[in-house]
């Protein structure tokens, strides 16, 4: 559900421009009826209380109060207060933050540090009914592990507006505190609006979650480790002994034609064409859905559109996708067992599938530096998307010099960030427009070097050291975050267990067809070799799943053994 109207991502970078337009509604009118319609389900009231100080973050006041304010008259359900941070009321609930949101504050300790911009309002208009109907929306495992909860415990999630990853890890803790309201409580923070509180807990990447002030975890967890860890304050690893082995038993089993590990373009897009085709289909995803693509600030090369927000593209085809198969979004494949059927097990269910495909993506390549590791999330980062909102009018370098890294460049630019792209040869890469849009920019260019080592003090990056590659000198750099843009590595952790063909650089093989060396199993998108674009694993997409339509009516390795 779209709660603005227009680009939503064009909305979160004009916040200040919409807060300060007191006329213009925030929420579209035509949108209005879905939204109606979507708290028809409310049955105890919420209020929306909001705290503001006319001193502090004004835009983001005037954003936060005309949201609140345009909720309560969509339904007599929300109501909405206004208070100071000189009011009864915040010395009541320990406000000192403008502006803050708290939900219901009469049952539960939910709240917003700074107005939710971009996905974020997604998540409030979802927990508002959640609160409403006093259902949290946790699974059963979920809920069962809270029960055992006997401590109370303080949730923060540190997260910024154009983040993917962000709404769901926020979504996990709204929904512990539902769960729990006893025990749990549970704040968003946007970083870029509170920007005091993220430096205190040095928040240099996101979503970034603390717990208690003790524990830390970074990325989006899925649902059950996420209550685990807030539980014990350990991670899996750690109170599982490094081990996971798959339940025997107590999992549901479900009967399907198709399943589709990866709801990228590839994996959406076969979901599609195999329900098109008469087979049923489910698509498992264990993060969220659109892969790279909706880390891609904007998509300028995509038939039918001269530009996209990456995330926006995705949600459209998610969305059509939803209308042919079952997209299951926090569900990873934990093992593969080929017999008569092909057996796909996750941490919920067992899947007995006809056949599979493999659009397991892509992940970011590493430098394979000394200081990568360490100061991974403390200045280190592979989305910009996800991070460069922490880097306003601070200094970032970007390593790599294709289409990624200048277009990473030139995401940071807008946003206000000093950023210097660093290329080991000496030449670019990218495509020639991406190329003339970084000089028009102004961004600076550092080519034919490359980055031995990040430096940094006890909390952040500091620093890089660079060598020319044609004299072997030396330099630092001084620069407050690291965005590394080098490339690829295929995701091929279930192709391996299974044995499958790859090739010399680690991609799935597979005939036109998208066949894989094992019958029954196929592969498409950024998983296999070949042009990593959308266009390629959309058709990539398509192709598997006709193949597999016409491989299960007419089985070809019966007729190879006969």
């Amino acid at each position: 559900m779209a709660l603005f109207g227009g680009d939503k991502d064009k909305k979160a970078k004009d916040t200040k421009k919409a807060a300060k337009d007191e006329p213009k509604r925030l929420i579209s009118k035509d949108n209005i009826p879905e939204l109606k319609k979507f708290f028809e389900p409310m049955q105890e009231p919420v209020e929306l209380l909001v705290f503001t100080d006319p001193k502090q973050n004004v835009p983001y006041n005037g954003f936060m109060e005309s949201l609140c304010r345009e909720l309560a008259e969509i339904t007599d359900k929300i109501t909405a207060r206004f208070e100071t941070l000189e009011s009864d009321a915040a010395r009541q609930h320990g406000v000192d933050f403008s502006p803050t949101l708290l939900l219901a504050p009469d049952r539960y300790k939910i709240r917003y540090l700074g107005a939710p911009l971009g996905e974020e309002a997604r998540t409030l208009i979802e927990t508002i009914l959640r609160i409403s109907v006093g259902k949290s929306g946790l699974g059963q495992t979920s809920q069962g592990l809270l029960k055992e909860l006997t401590e109370e415990r303080h949730i923060q999630v540190f997260v910024n507006p154009s983040c993917p990853y962000c709404p769901g890890q926020v979504a996990n803790a709204f929904h512990c505190a539902i769960e729990r309201p006893d025990l749990v409580s549970a704040d968003c923070v946007d970083a870029s609006q509170h920007i005091e509180l993220a430096q205190q807990h040095q928040i240099g990447s996101v979503p970034h979650t603390i717990i208690n002030d003790e524990f830390s975890t970074l990325g989006l967890l899925p649902e059950e480790r996420f209550v685990a860890e807030l539980v014990t304050l350990k991670t899996a690893e750690e109170f599982l002994g490094g081990h996971h082995e798959l339940e025997d038993g107590g999992q549901d089993v479900v009967e399907v034609d198709v399943v589709v590990a990866g709801a990228g373009p590839a994996g959406l897009t076969a979901a599609m064409y195999a329900a098109r085709s008469g087979l049923s289909a489910v698509v498992l995803e264990k993060n969220v859905i659109g892969g790279q693509v909706a880390l891609t600030p904007v998509v300028e090369n995509y038939p039918g559109f001269a530009n996209v927000p990456g995330k926006r593209l995705m949600e459209m085809i998610a969305d059509q996708a939803r209308g042919y198969a079952q997209v299951h979004e926090g569900e990873g494949i934990e093992e593969v067992k080929v017999g008569r059927n092909i057996e796909v097990y996750t941490d919920k269910t067992v899947y007995l599938a006809k056949a599979l495909i493999l659009a397991t993506g892509a992940t970011w390549k590493k430098l394979g530096v000394p200081g990568e590791d360490r100061y991974f999330g403390f200045g280190v980062s592979y989305c910009s998307t996800c991070d460069g909102y922490l880097y306003k009018e601070k200094k970032a370098v970007i390593v790599g010099g294709g289409d990624t890294a200048l277009t990473d460049a030139l995401h940071l630019k807008n946003l206000g960030v000093d950023v210097t792209v660093i290329h080991r040869r000496q030449e670019l890469r990218a495509e020639k427009y991406l190329q003339d849009a970084v000089a028009k920019a102004g961004v600076a260019l550092l080519l034919g070097s490359v980055v031995t080592e990040i430096l940094g003090d006890d909390k952040k990056v500091t620093a890089v050291k660079v060598k020319n590659v044609v004299d072997d000198s030396e330099q630092e750099i001084t620069t407050d975050a690291v965005f590394v843009a080098i490339g690829l590595e295929p995701n091929t952790a279930i192709a391996e267990e299974l044995g499958l063909k790859l090739d010399k650089d680690g991609f799935i093989r597979t005939d036109r067809g998208k066949r894989t060396s094992i019958p029954r199993i196929y592969a498409a998108g950024d998983v296999t070799a070949g042009a990593r674009q959308i266009v390629t694993a959309v058709g990539d997409g398509s192709t598997a799943a006709l193949s597999a339509f016409e491989d299960l009516s007419h089985p070809y390795w019966k007729k190879e053994k006969a």
